[in-house]
């Protein structure tokens, strides 16, 4: 060995006495020389693969040299003289000997305030030199901790974006070599880290992210609040690799740090989040991680579990399908933090960034399904925070939100008095439906036989007139529908009890909502009936119609235009079709108070509206059992005569015209008998003469048309003094501006003179005959040739009344050289009638 070492070094001694006057040539002012000397250098020493002891020697000899010219102008020499050292310290058995010369030089090159080194390139190479040192030296670094902090402050916020991940490398490594020396300077590096933790490249962040960890990891434990805001931001990185890398040091330091205990409410979060990556990859590697985590606390506090781990390894009862229950450490550490995670999410649910609150939303369905039934201690704060999510513009926000998973654990006596509290008196009219969005969730998740006991206090809470008619937005519509179709798919059967409700929130829902949205409540109307074992429509409302119309009525006092009872009235009684036939003693009343004539005016037109339209069809509606005729007259006399009384104002005016249509489909509905219609005649005909004055074109009309069709109801039951004071009204009529107005008058006059039977005298009435046929005849002159035909029809109608009176009125005309052609036609009309039917008219 000493042989062997004298070798070494006469071998060594050998190699410096070539190099001798290289050495001397760094010194030289051409630079071409000195550039030309370390080359010559290189090649004598590190490239001819001198064995490692030589090297040793020559190192130490070479190094000064080497390091003055690292300050050497020209670049070629700096980065000859750099790649010369970088092999020594590789090959040499004791690099660390070099330490006390190389290390200064380097924090001075590198670690000033003012960097040295102006090539980006030789910067790398110095730095990954150190990166070196740091692997061959390891432990012997520690007397120099100051300098590499200094170096490793610089070049971690460098320009040169592989210098930094070269850095970061270089620190990894630093802080593992002598951990007990880095940790009391390692809060130096937090700064620069964290001002380089963005950086556009996602490889340097990917490298920054490693460094942090380290730095945390063998630092005090004082920084974890300084970086992890700056890590939360890196959860959103459009690199996978960032993502995975923030998940894999965040899980490292819940396993290793030594005061992670304390830190436990805030690195929770970071981890949990990665549960929901995009990426599988990181998904499996963040439950890798918290299931390590777990299994590592549950064995740190199996004292305290002990109790937990013994009886709790049971699922609870309907848990959700398709999802792992956490481990009991999992679900201990999320517990035990809770009441410090809320009001983060609660904060961050709220976010001005929409990734924010996506990522947010998703970690309280996390928290949630490990907090379990603990989460009634914090419920009020998570209903608030779960309301405010459920309101937020981003669809991916609310589908995120799983309360579901509340009713699942928590009771129903015990959500439900928030739920229904919030759902009656919602905190915000800008979002009323958020209430009812949770609601709906939250009854998704809880059990048919823990639902059942509340189902009545659900159902009236919905049927409330606050809630179900107070909002009008189509959102709020439509999460009412979800609660009343949640309720009926979880309970089914069960719903049997509270079905007047739901139909009345149904009914509710289908006046609100518009025409294109009609269609979503028809499926919740036919699980309705399906729960129950009906079989259509019409079978629901005869169960409940009874109690709709004791419903409706309880307020028919305060009806006016604006009340959602009105229109709940619609659609009962459309929807019902002749099961409301069944009801109408108690309907009646109904409609008498809300038709009278002090009450609201557009509400008496609209509800005269709807009932034409049963009327027109009595006899499948409101008369389908035949109990509607034992009320018509009544409804006459109380409702529609009043309402046909003349008052002043356009308003009144277009109630009587509601009020006669009304009337019209009465009597052409069949729902009154004639002789109902006889006894009522002498009330209802002057109402309905006066009507034909009326300013509106269709109330003339109407008018007109209805005293056509008592004239064929009940005309040749009339006494003729009722008959003579139809005619001259119609006549007047004749004149009208109105062509439909002119041909239904003329079609009543008609039916007048069919409606004369042997009670009506000719000769006694020939001065009633005498002016009617005068009028008729002068209408013969009329412009518009098919009045001109009409009339004559009715003059051939009334011709056989009293034909003599009628010839000499038409021969009258005719000499006056009046319409001779129609005239003729009538004289002719008259000629042919039988004799007996034509006596003699006195002068």
């Amino acid at each position: 060995m000493a042989a062997m070492a004298a070798g070494d070094e006469h071998a060594a001694s050998e190699v410096l006495r070539g190099l001798a006057r290289h050495l001397n040539c760094l010194n030289e002012d051409n630079k071409s020389t000195r550039k030309r000397a370390l080359e010559l250098i290189k090649r004598e020493t590190v490239d001819r693969g001198l064995p490692s002891s030589v090297l040793q020697e020559v190192f130490s000899a070479l190094l000064k040299p080497l390091l003055k010219c690292l300050s050497d102008p020209m670049e070629r020499c700096r980065e000859t003289a750099i790649a010369i050292m970088t092999e020594f310290i590789r090959c040499v058995p004791k690099p660390e000997e070099s330490l006390p010369y190389l290390m200064p030089c380097l924090a001075q090159r590198l670690g000033e305030k003012d960097v040295r080194e102006p090539a980006e390139e030789l910067r790398l190479s110095a730095v990954e030199m150190l990166t070196l040192t740091l692997e061959v030296c390891g432990k012997h670094l520690a007397p120099y901790v100051n300098e590499m902090m200094n170096i490793l402050q610089r070049t971690i916020v460098d320009p040169f974006p592989d210098v930094k991940r070269e850095s970061c490398k270089c620190t990894v490594n630093f802080a593992k070599c002598v951990p007990e020396h880095f940790q009391m300077q390692a809060e130096s590096l937090v700064q620069p880290l964290m001002q380089t933790v963005a950086h556009q490249h996602s490889r340097v962040r990917v490298s920054v992210i490693e460094a942090t960890g380290a730095v945390i990891q063998h630092g005090t434990g004082k920084n974890v609040d300084d970086v992890l805001s700056h890590l939360a931001q890196r959860l959103f990185d459009d690199s996978p690799q960032v993502r995975k890398t923030v998940t894999a040091v965040v899980g490292d330091w819940l396993l290793h740090m030594r005061d992670r205990y304390s830190y436990f409410h805030k690195l929770i979060p970071l981890l949990l989040s990665s549960l929901s990556d995009e990426i599988p990859e990181i998904r499996l590697l963040a439950a890798d991680l918290w299931k390590q985590v777990g299994a590592q606390w549950e064995k740190e506090n199996e004292e305290d579990i002990k109790d937990k781990m013994d009886f709790l390894l049971t699922s609870p009862p309907f848990y959700p399908p398709g999802v792992e229950r956490p481990g009991l450490g999992c679900r201990e550490l999320v517990v035990r933090n809770l009441g410090r995670l809320v009001p983060a999410i609660a904060h961050d649910v709220t976010d001005w960034l929409v990734p924010t609150r996506v990522r947010t939303s998703q970690l309280l369905s996390v928290l949630l399904l490990h907090s379990e039934d603990h989460s009634i201690q914090h419920l009020q704060p998570l209903l608030a925070t779960l309301y405010r999510a459920c309101t937020d513009a981003e669809r991916d926000v609310v589908s995120n939100v799983t309360a579901k998973l509340l009713g699942t654990f928590v009771p129903p006596t015990v959500f439900l008095k928030l739920l229904l509290d919030h759902v009656m008196a919602p905190s915000t009219s800008s979002h009323p439906w958020a209430a009812l969005m949770v609601l709906a969730a939250v009854l998704g998740g809880c059990s048919r036989p823990l639902l059942k006991p509340h189902l009545e206090q659900i159902a009236n809470t919905l049927a409330q007139p606050d809630v179900c008619q107070e909002y009008q937005q189509v959102m709020y519509l439509e999460q009412l529908l979800a609660c009343i179709d949640v309720l009926l798919r979880q309970c089914e059967s069960d719903c049997g009890s509270v079905s007047l409700q739901l139909l009345q929130v149904l009914v509710t829902l289908i006046i609100y909502s518009p025409i294109s949205h009609s269609c979503p409540f028809l499926p919740a109307l036919v699980l309705l009936l399906f729960v129950q074992g009906l079989e259509s429509v019409m079978e629901l409302y005869r169960q409940h119609m009874g109690q709709l119309l004791d419903w409706l009525s309880a307020s028919v006092n305060t009806w006016s235009s604006y009340s959602p009872q009105r229109l709940q009235l619609h659609i009962i009684v459309i929807q019902s079709g002749p099961v409301i036939g069944e009801f109408v003693s108690q309907l009646m009343p109904l409609l008498c108070c809300c038709l009278q004539p002090d009450k609201d005016t557009e509400m008496r037109m609209s509800i005269f509206t709807m009932f034409a339209k049963l009327l027109l069809d009595a006899a499948n509606t409101l008369d389908s059992q035949g109990h509607f005729r034992d009320e018509s007259e009544k409804f006459l006399c109380d409702v529609l005569l009043p309402n046909l009384v003349w008052r002043a104002g356009r308003t009144a005016a277009a109630v009587r015209t509601s009020a006669l249509s009304c009337l019209l489909a009465l009597l052409h509905g069949g729902a009154i008998t004639p002789g109902q219609l006889l006894c009522l005649e002498e009330k209802l005909s002057p109402l309905v003469l006066s009507a034909l004055e009326e300013d509106s074109q269709m109330g003339r009309l109407l008018a007109c048309r209805s005293l056509s069709t008592i004239l064929k109801l009940i005309g040749t039951s009339l006494h003729p003094e009722a008959l003579n004071k139809i005619y001259p009204e119609l006549l007047k009529r004749l004149d009208d501006s109105s062509e439909g107005v002119r041909g239904v008058t003329l079609q009543a006059l008609g039916l007048w003179l069919s409606s004369l039977t042997k009670d009506y005298n000719p000769e006694l009435c020939a001065p009633h005959l005498q002016f009617l046929f005068q009028q008729l005849l002068l209408h013969l002159d009329d412009p518009d040739s098919s009045v001109q035909d009409r009339v004559l029809e009715v003059l051939k109608t009334g011709s056989s009344v009293n034909p003599a009176l009628l010839k000499r009125e038409v021969e009258a005309v005719r000499d006056k050289q009046r319409s001779p052609l129609y005239c003729d036609q009538l004289l002719e009309h008259i000629s042919s009638l039988p004799t007996e039917t034509a006596p003699e008219c006195p002068e």
